[in-house]
């Protein structure tokens, strides 16, 4: 790091130091810890970090890289080049691609000396960029702790806070520190930076160091340091008054101690420059105009004196403690300075500057696509040149497009737009069409996470499309944009969209595949709103358009939605034979993908969810192949939750949504999310905070259930949960009636919510509540369903439930004991049992029965049922003491701990056991430590060897599980 301050001693900061260490510590056992020192400029924060770094040099690995002063044109992921960069130094380019594998082609895109050619575009995707950068640091992190560290936050693109949220979230393992420093008064409320703090902050993933103003004795120490002698009491009244405790200001302060103050904090920060010669005085302004350090055949450029006299200036500089010489470049000691001296220049004198500045960078990019488009965007503009800046604005916006720099590339797309009016040949100029500029921008902010204002921007276009002019190819491209953001904000009217970009395509434009994607598009839609005859009529003729295609995944996008729809309509075995002619059809990563997604779904709502979880789980093994498991896997781990939630694997399906994994996805996505985090709170029994968030994205799914048939379900779910977990059991049952009742299609979503809807009637009833009319309205709605939904385990349990009898109930017991029925179905089917047992005098029986059930909810957390059980225990006088001893012969783990056992067998590492099983380490740990104890073994290979054999023991003798 460059010297920030010329004292001998950091002064005031030992608990901040302090509390620097500590962290450390926590990483070097493994624990990744992320900190974010604030405060004020001129405040120490730099000074701090370079004296904690200084201490661990020889113990860890510090990379830093600084985020660059360039205004609105910031240069895209800023910082995290220069680190990565580092990274790579140290570890050596084979040991890189050894490490990171196929992501090395993701990397080469930042770093072009990790590949042997430029990195081709459509072989990579943004998910596969981010996760080569996590799993390089990872990579780096086994060697030798690494602490990152991020210079002035306030200045960072949004590039890179998106990648540093991502971070924050994926590197939940290894020696890991990161260090971010921002400007407290420079981050206003509202901005990205604002933004990236506070969700950080409230997600836990960020600590936070503000720096306060140092007290009397330590400013007196630092003055009395630099000065070299004692304050008077004046002089120190007098430092006081100016500096406020602001270390950097009691640095200049002391620097005027041999002549007279300066009136004002410009006039102060001044003060040494004022006091350089003319020549030295040239060079720092010069070196004002630059957003990074400069080199020093760039300042011999730009200054153009006898290399002598620049020599001298340049010595005159550094000497005054203006600027520092840091790895061969020369910078501003503090930025607060570098500010001073570039404001204070006329604004003829500025624009000269930059215009030099721009004329040297184009100089340096002739001939290569490699200039620095970003920073001469920001020159042009401040040379107040618009068609050049426009000119750089479309190049840096292309090059942070091509980077997956999406966040950035908007900004300079934005910029783009606002240049446009003041540049005569703006086309010409950019070199792009205003409507192409407008259809690209709204793309990139897409993909940046910006749906709304994606939306305006496709608005804005097609407000500006004369349809007997536009190219018709254009004109279908918007409509089918806009369609694409109303989807993704869950808004209405994407389907009259696609509708009238079909029309367009049919009539003017010869494209087969084209128009086969606007037809897969449509049927998507309309499977999704409930029409499934006429989704599969589209599925069908988008295929019959594809079938010469190259390409093979508009067939398999065809086959996904077919499938899907049939069994909406209870074709199941045709909707299943569909979705294996989508897998095989299959060729790219995004039709892949989308299969595994939408038939992990299916299988959910049939009920088979072993299935499910294994499809869900599949993808995700191909994710990391891919090195996209952090992201595009991060999607598919949202179809894991639901089933494993059905299992009763609440503790895995807690630790999944604890990592925050749809962080940055699309709004639709979060809202099925947030409907599995409803019932895990409702299963949980913290009924207050479920209804709080129903409430919050209540008009969300009231919006996007209009058009979005599952939205609409998975509402009319959140609303029963939380209405069961407040206890009132005849509004969730309202609330199922009501479903029922609504005339638009039946989805296969309802029939876990009529199954649902039994258990609800059986806990009335046993209330004295009157349901036979609501049983009556459930059975026939279960009965109009198509046959092949018909007979099968879940109408065995409904049957029992909607009229208990001793027979059924044996059955349905049997059924729920299997995996591809709701695992609280044991519980609402033994109390059941139990409640008939006490009715015909069987106390003993009953109390037997009981006892199974408070087992199982006790295992399941579930805190209705476990409540349930308690209540009817206690009504029935049964005295039943709700834990239950293991009886002889009976396995003491869980599922979950069996599943530990296995891959301890297997040699795994607890890193390697929670990336198996999606899960932290620290779970990992707790549930280790919970097989040895329950098995009575001390080490991890006793429990693998009592696991591979278990008729003996770890001392040798036959197993006894008591």
């Amino acid at each position: 790091m460059p010297s920030s301050a010329p004292s001998a001693a950091m002064v005031g900061r030992a608990a901040e130091l302090s509390e620097v260490r500590r962290l450390f510590e926590g990483v070097r056992e493994g624990a990744p810890a992320a900190l974010l020192v604030e405060g004020e400029a001129g405040i120490g924060k730099s000074r701090l970090l370079r004296e904690f770094t200084t201490e661990i040099e020889h113990t860890a690995d510090v990379h830093v890289g600084w985020c660059l002063d360039l205004g609105a044109s910031r240069t895209p992921y800023g910082p995290l080049t220069g680190i990565l960069r580092s990274i790579v130094t140290r570890m050596g380019i084979e040991r890189v691609r050894e490490s990171v594998g196929v992501g090395a082609e993701a990397l080469g895109m930042l770093l072009p000396e990790l590949v042997d050619a430029p990195t081709d575009r459509e072989r990579t995707s943004p998910e596969r960029l981010r996760d080569a950068i996590a799993s390089l640091i990872e990579a780096a992190a086994e060697r030798a702790p690494q602490v990152l560290v991020v210079e002035d936050l306030h200045w960072a693109d949004d590039s890179t806070l998106a990648i540093l949220s991502f971070l924050l979230r994926a590197l939940d393992r290894g020696r890991i520190l990161l260090l971010l420093t921002c400007r407290s008064d420079d981050v206003r409320r509202g901005d990205a930076v604002s933004r990236f703090i506070g969700e950080a902050t409230r997600a836990r993933l960020l600590e936070r160091l503000t720096l306060a103003r140092l007290d009397e004795a330590a400013v007196r120490e630092l003055a009395e340091q630099i000065t070299g002698r004692p304050l008077s009491e004046a002089a120190f009244d007098r430092m006081q008054e100016r500096a406020e405790g602001v270390p950097f200001f009691v640095e200049e302060i002391a620097g005027c101690s041999n002549g007279p103050l300066p009136d004002g904090l410009r006039d102060l920060l001044l003060a040494r420059f004022d006091r350089l010669g003319d020549a030295a005085q040239h060079v720092v302004k010069v070196a004002s105009g630059a957003e990074r350090p400069l080199s020093h055949p760039l300042i011999t450029r730009l200054v153009d004196v006898p290399e002598q006299q620049l020599d001298e200036a340049i010595r005159e500089a550094t000497r005054s403690g203006i600027l520092v010489v840091v790895d061969d470049d020369y910078r501003f000691r503090h930025a607060l300075l570098r500010e001073a001296v570039h404001d204070d220049l006329l604004p003829g004198e500025r624009a000269r500057l930059h215009r030099a500045y721009a004329e040297s960078l184009e100089a340096q990019g002739a001939g290569s696509d490699t200039g620095d488009a970003a920073a001469l965007a920001y020159h042009w503009q401040l040379a107040q040149d618009d068609r050049k800046a426009l000119v750089a604005a479309a190049d840096a916006m292309r090059h942070a497009k091509s980077q997956y720099a999406f966040a950035t590339a908007a900004r300079f797309g934005e910029l783009a737009l606002e240049l446009w009016p003041l540049v005569p040949d703006a086309a010409a100029a950019a070199g792009v069409e205003r409507l192409d500029l407008l259809l690209v921008l709204g793309s990139i902010l897409r993909n940046a996470g910006d749906g709304e204002r994606a939306l305006a921007v496709a608005n804005l276009a097609l407000a500006e499309v004369d349809p007997e002019t536009v190219d018709p190819r254009l004109h279908a491209r918007l409509l089918r944009n806009k369609a694409l953001y109303l989807v993704n904000l869950g808004r209405l009217g994407a389907i009259p969209l696609l509708q009238q970009a079909l029309a367009i395509a049919e009539e003017h434009v010869d494209d087969e595949v084209f128009r086969a994607e606007l037809l897969n598009q449509l049927a998507s839609r309309r499977m999704i709103a409930g029409d499934r005859e006429e989704a599969i009529r589209l599925a069908d003729e988008a295929e019959r358009g594809a079938a010469g295609a190259q390409s093979t995944d508009q067939l398999s996008i065809a086959a996904n939605v077919r499938g899907g729809s049939l069994a909406h309509l209870g074709e199941v075995e045709a909707g299943v034979r569909e979705y294996e002619r989508a897998r095989e059809l299959a060729t790219g990563s995004n039709a892949e993908m989308r299969y595994r997604v939408n038939y992990s779904d299916l299988l959910t709502l049939l009920g088979r969810y072993r299935e499910a979880v294994e499809v869900a789980e599949e993808g995700l093994r191909r994710a990391r192949e891919l090195r996209v498991e952090r992201t595009s896997g991060s999607i598919m781990a949202q179809n894991m939750v639901v089933p494993l939630l059905e299992l009763g694997e609440i503790d895995r399906v807690e630790d999944m949504l604890s990592r925050d994994f749809v962080q940055g996805t699309l709004r639709v996505f979060r809202m099925y999310m947030s409907m599995t985090h409803v019932r895990v709170l409702a299963w949980r029994g913290r009924s207050s905070e479920a209804a709080e968030m129903l409430q919050r994205w209540l008009p969300a799914f009231e919006e996007t259930g209009i058009s979005e048939r599952q939205i609409w379900y998975d509402r009319v779910m959140m609303t029963v949960a939380v209405a069961e977990s407040a206890g009132d059991l005849r509004g969730a049952l309202d609330t199922i009636l009501e479903m029922l009742r609504d005339e638009r299609p039946a989805l296969l979503h309802q029939r876990r919510l009529m199954l649902q809807g039994g258990a609800l009637l059986a806990e009335l009833r046993a209330e004295g509540s009157e349901v036979a009319d609501a049983a009556e309205v459930i059975r026939t709605a279960w009965l109009a369903q198509p046959a092949q939904l018909q007979d099968d385990a879940w109408s065995t349990i409904l049957v029992a439930l909607l009229d208990p009898q001793s027979d059924s109930l044996d059955a349905a017991l049997r059924c729920a004991d299997g995996d591809d029925v709701p695992v609280t179905f044991r519980v609402v089917l033994r109390l059941e049992r139990a409640r008939m047992r006490v009715h015909a005098g069987d106390r003993a029986g009953a109390s037997s029965v009981l006892a199974e059930a408070a087992d199982i909810a006790e295992a399941l957390g579930h805190a209705q049922l476990q409540a349930a059980v308690a209540r009817f225990a206690t009504d029935a006088g049964l005295g039943l003491r709700l834990v239950a001893e293991p009886s002889a012969g009976a396995d003491p783990l869980t599922a979950r701990e069996k599943q530990v056992l296995e891959l301890i067998a297997e040699g795994l590492s607890n890193r390697q056991i929670g990336e198996r099983l999606f899960i932290s380490v620290k779970t990992v740990s707790v549930h280790v430590s919970a097989v040895l104890r329950k098995l009575g073994v001390s080490t991890r290979t006793e429990a693998a060897l009592l696991q591979k054999n278990p008729s003996h023991s770890a001392s040798g003798q036959p197993a006894v599980v008591a």
